[in-house]
């Protein structure tokens, strides 16, 4: 509604700085509603077999291997890698239970500011996004026990940076409100024409971590093996992807999609879009060298990740015929477009976008065609990079 986002929410200005700055002047945030005290009585057929039928139904949940997938694969789903930041349960319960646990019990809101850049642990973060992205907890509910903290503990630039966060989730699920299946065609929001110079080998090795890069290694083998990955590890794989091995930023969308505990369509494929430089805001070209000084300067993160742990082999989808995404990708890009507009269709999500975007990559242009359709960029990494999905 334009009272919430402060806005029309299918016409929202394509740069953050501006969303926000309506957002905060003149949306408002509804507060979560309270759960229900009491539930309405199930139906009691009078049928002694639809009685036992509707049990049975109502307790039902396929296996993995009833959905398709080979029997080793769904052993291994199971199983929660050690090195991982957090084990991840469903529920909304448990999404509760970890928000009060960080934000009060380790109090770890007061710091969060400082913190949010970590790659190593589960303290750096609030790790709700995979909650948020199923739907256990909602954005509102989060932003109220914030204020329940500034209330009761501080408020600081810490406080204020978390519900900051959740405004960049607000802002990619309004501009995909606004620019419908753009946000999953080559060139983006802007249109722009690109060719892009990366071979299939270079993406192979980025989605099983054998870049050689050891940050952009450390990070694609902890999605591979869990699921998960911080802000500041999505931010820089992606730009290494796009603009060091000049592949389409489409295929790292999917590859995304495939493996993220906490993926939803809009933060994540605008995201990617945007680190493309295919939304009309500048590109940011990430220096990993750079990057895996300032923010893992004793190697610990590269370390807990690459040292006695192979690369994980990437997973191989239901059996049976069942395409993964990345799969259908490889068939053919632009047949996907067709199922994303069906559900941005479904979502209410259309409209046209029409603004001209930057051209962006450090120190050089890139040129050239291979089995990727896609663009040139030249620019310099910028100060204040472009944040990723609704990570906490």
């Amino acid at each position: 509604m334009p009272d919430e986002c402060g806005c029309a929410p299918n016409n929202i200005p394509m740069l953050f700085t501006s969303f926000k700055g309506k957002a905060e002047s003149k949306g408002r945030i509804r507060s979560p509603i309270p759960c229900p005290s009491k539930l309405p009585t199930l139906p009691s057929p009078a049928d002694a077999d639809q009685q036992k039928n509707l049990s049975e139904a109502l307790k039902f949940l396929p296996s993995l291997e009833e959905l398709g997938f080979p029997a080793e694969e769904a052993k291994a789903a199971m199983q929660d890698d050690p090195r991982g930041v957090l084990r991840f349960e469903g529920g909304e319960t448990v999404a509760l239970q970890r928000l009060q646990k960080w934000m009060f019990d380790d109090d770890k809101l007061r710091d969060y500011f400082e913190i949010r850049n970590g790659m190593l642990g589960e303290g750096y973060s609030s790790k709700q996004s995979p909650w948020l992205a199923h739907g256990c907890i909602s954005p509102r509910r989060i932003w109220l026990e914030a204020q329940r903290y500034e209330k009761e503990r501080t408020k600081n630039k810490s406080t204020y940076w978390l519900i900051f966060e959740l405004t960049w989730r607000d802002f990619y699920f309004y501009m995909a409100h606004t620019v419908g299946n753009k946000l999953f065609k080559s060139g983006g929001v802007t249109g722009a024409k690109s060719d892009w110079w990366g071979s299939k080998d270079d993406l192979e090795k980025w989605k099983a971590g054998r870049t050689g890069d050891q940050l952009v290694d450390a990070n694609m083998r902890e999605l591979l093996a869990t699921g998960f990955m911080s802000n500041r590890g999505r931010q820089n794989v992606a730009s290494y992807l796009i603009l060091d091995l000049g592949v389409d930023w489409r295929y790292g969308a999917a590859h995304f999609e495939e493996h993220l505990l906490d993926h939803d369509p809009a933060s994540n494929w605008g995201n990617w879009v945007a680190a493309a430089g295919l939304t009309g805001g500048r590109v940011n070209k990430f220096n990993t060298k750079k990057q895996l000084n300032d923010y893992d300067p004793k190697r610990e993160y590269v370390n807990h990740w690459l040292k006695g742990g192979a690369a994980v082999a990437p997973r191989s989808g239901p059996s049976g015929g069942t395409s993964t995404t990345a799969e259908k990708l490889n068939s053919s890009l632009d047949d996907l477009v067709g199922a994303r507009k069906v559900y941005m269709d479904d979502s209410g999500g259309r409209g046209k976008g029409g603004y001209k975007g930057g051209k962006g990559n450090e120190g050089g242009k890139g040129k050239g065609k291979s089995f990727y359709s896609g663009g040139d960029s030249n620019g310099t990494e910028q100060k204040k990079p472009r944040r990723w999905q609704a990570r906490d």
